[in-house]
């Protein structure tokens, strides 16, 4: 400034050259210059100005026309304001002194909202008469605003303390809020549903411009007062500019800010914080920061009320858990006992009303339980911590005026408070009563079974034993009779079709015995001899065996047997291969050429032997049925339905199992697993 001064044209100035201006003046002028503190000099009855450079904030875009000009001129603004205070001084010699007193000046090219801290003093000529005015000055606007913000957000806090609904934490806000209408000249508060489709207005305040405050907003339209959609997108504030402004309200915001309110902690958007701009205010860093802080003792006080409500509603479900659960609950506190809580599950194994137990020692509500050793168990778990697992422990319990015993499968476990001590047990409990009864009577059933089953195995070893010296009688006798025939009866074509039928009926008989004996055989065996087989050795043999029924059908037998060693029963191998190869070979289809496929995989725990065929296949419904004795799915093909009950038996026997998979008209695929 004094640069300024001393390129200042005065001679065209009324205070006229410098170096004629009266002692005082420079004299106040130097103190002015020399000084870090913020000071101006109004000299003579039109107030002409000088100031120091600790000033020039002050004046901002007025300076530096500022230098020399009247008072009153520039400060137009605020003349109103302060015209009478310098107009005493001037007459009356007196001083002035105020404390953040507000002041709307026209600085950066609106009325801007600020605060000072002054003292105007007399400032006197060379003749001690009063000449000026002389101010030291300090702007506290950025204090004032910011004590101002802080009350607004205490009183935040503590009003949405209060509230227990969403409805009333925006409504709270919003009354709070409308009390600084400096800061907030209209606030909105919008909350999201729960698929982020609409947003609800939960809170207003202030007059906020027609239409810009609606009760719903879709934000899957873009068109909208308010871009919410383009703050769910970003996650970032907005700045708005709002329409008709009237420029005779001077405190009417031109423009507002969109917030986004998160849940503390995560970037989950519950709503939306829509404040209006004061008119009079720099949009810095500082408001911005106390927009944040609005918005986010919104969303503390949003997620905490959606906490409670989600734990209320967390211990309404429990609570109906509770008391529906199918088990018995009880909560016993203390080393007497008492029952805090009892669900009907558990009332219901006591046979004892909810009224009649709560609030009382449990062994005093069920004696008959104290006399049966249960006191001891509850103590051994009060005094140790240790907790205990009960199943199917007998209990006879006074039901109906009468004892009844019980089975119970139940837990006691030590209840502990906040520093670990134990405090009380809870106990669960089921009454399975019906299911110990129910097994113990299938247990009965099971061993009646086991010796009945017993018995038929033996009654069919025997007889398929037994039955085998008549068919041999039978068969003997028909071949004498064949050789004793005249020779006239023997050529008869009658007798010999009669012949005929007698030995196939013969050969039927001798297959059934025989099969009757496999299978009692299989039942009456426990683990052959097991041993290393070669499967490729296996397939050679029962290709030689099926050899003419192969070419006869010209079926091809194909081998991937990429694990060829198994350890099992070479008897039961042979077995399991020939009956799948036979049915791959009676069930084909007479629309092609046979083909069956011989496959091993081995899996981690598992050798898997496959037999692959393009036959009949099977219906899924049938499934089970192949594996049923004497069940044939097919009549127009020789068999006796036992071949895969054997192969099942086998495998089961060994402890494996098998698959189907077929499709009607393609073919079948029997997968067997071997445990390895």
């Amino acid at each position: 400034m004094g640069a300024l001064m001393r390129t200042y044209d005065w001679s065209s100035h009324p205070l006229g050259n410098p170096a004629y201006w009266p002692q005082s003046l420079k004299a106040n002028v130097r103190l002015m210059l020399n000084s870090g503190f913020p000071m101006f000099i109004w000299w003579t009855k039109e107030l002409y100005m000088f100031n120091n450079d600790a000033y020039l904030p002050a004046l901002g875009k007025k300076h530096p026309k500022a230098l020399g000009a009247r008072a009153q001129d520039m400060w137009a603004e605020i003349w109103e304001q302060i015209g009478g205070i310098t107009k005493d001084i001037l007459e009356h010699g007196n001083e002035f002194y105020a404390e953040n007193l507000q002041m709307f000046l026209e600085r950066k090219g609106f009325a801007e909202e600020t605060y000072w801290t002054f003292s105007y003093s007399p400032a006197f000529n060379d003749a001690g008469e009063v000449e000026g005015i002389f101010c030291a000055c300090s702007e506290v606007t950025t204090n004032v605003l910011a004590q101002r913000r802080l009350k607004t957000l205490n009183d935040v806090s503590d009003a949405l303390l209060q509230v227990q609904t969403l409805e009333q934490a925006g409504q709270t806000a919003c009354h709070v809020l409308a009390q600084n209408q400096h800061d907030l000249p209209f606030s909105l508060i919008y909350l999201i549903n729960g698929t982020d489709t609409e947003a609800q207005l939960v809170g207003k305040s202030g007059t906020v411009p027609a239409g810009f405050a609606p009760q719903l907003v879709d934000l899957r339209k873009r068109k909208a007062a308010f871009p919410l959609a383009q703050v769910q997108r970003t996650r970032q504030r907005a700045l708005v500019t709002l329409p008709s402004v009237d420029p005779s309200l001077p405190g009417t915001p031109a423009k507002a800010v969109i917030l986004p309110i998160l849940r503390p902690g995560h970037e989950q958007l519950i709503g939306f914080f829509v404040a209006g701009l004061s008119p009079q205010q720099e949009y810095n860093e500082a408001y911005k920061g106390f927009h944040s802080l609005v918005a986010g003792q919104i969303a503390t006080s949003i997620t905490g009320i959606r906490t409670k409500q989600e734990l209320l509603r967390r211990q309404e479900y429990l609570s109906e858990i509770f008391q529906q659960a199918p088990v018995g609950i009880t909560m016993l506190r203390g080393p007497q006992y008492i029952v805090d809580i009892a669900n009907p599950a558990v009332c219901e194994i006591w046979r004892i009303s909810q009224e009649e137990i709560l609030g009382k020692p449990v062994l005093e509500a069920i004696p008959e339980a104290g006399e049966q050793g249960f006191k001891e168990l509850l103590d051994g778990v009060m005094n140790t911590g240790v907790p205990f697992v009960a199943n199917e422990l007998p209990l006879v319990l006074e039901r109906n005026g009468k004892p009844e015993k019980v089975y119970l499968n139940f837990v006691y476990h030590p209840l502990r408070d906040a520093q670990g001590f134990i405090t009380g047990i809870i106990a669960v409990a089921i009454d399975i009563s019906e299911q110990v009864e129910a097994r113990q009577e299938m247990e009965s059933i099971n061993r009646e079974l086991l010796a009945t089953n017993a018995d038929l195995d033996n009654f069919v070893y025997s007889a398929s034993h037994d039955l085998k010296a008549p068919i041999y009688n039978i068969e003997g006798l028909v071949h004498a009779l064949q050789e004793h025939l005249p020779h006239d009866a023997s050529a008869s074509e009658e007798v010999q079709q009669l012949l005929t039928h007698i030995e196939s009926s013969v050969e039927r008989f001798k297959k059934v015995v025989s099969d009757l004996t496999q299978v009692a055989k299989i039942q009456r065996e426990g683990s052959e001899d097991v041993s290393a087989i070669d499967l490729e050795e296996v397939m050679t043999e029962l290709r030689e065996e099926f050899e003419l029924t192969l070419a006869a059908s010209e079926a091809q037998l194909e081998t991937d047997l990429t694990a060829a060693t198994i350890r099992f029963s070479a008897k039961n191998i042979r077995s399991i291969l020939y009956n799948l190869l036979s049915n791959a070979l009676k069930y084909r289809s007479p629309e092609r050429k046979p083909h069956i496929t011989v496959k091993t995989v081995n899996t981690p725990e598992h050798l898997v032997l496959s037999v692959t065929d393009n036959g009949l296949g099977i219906e899924q419904s049938d499934y089970k049925k192949v594996f049923s004795m004497f069940k044939r799915l097919h009549d127009h093909v020789e068999g006796s339905g036992i071949g895969l009950y054997i192969v099942k038996r086998i495998v089961e026997n060994a402890g494996g199992y098998i698959r189907i998979h077929s499709e009607v008209g393609k073919g079948t695929t029997f997968s067997i697993y071997f445990k390895r």
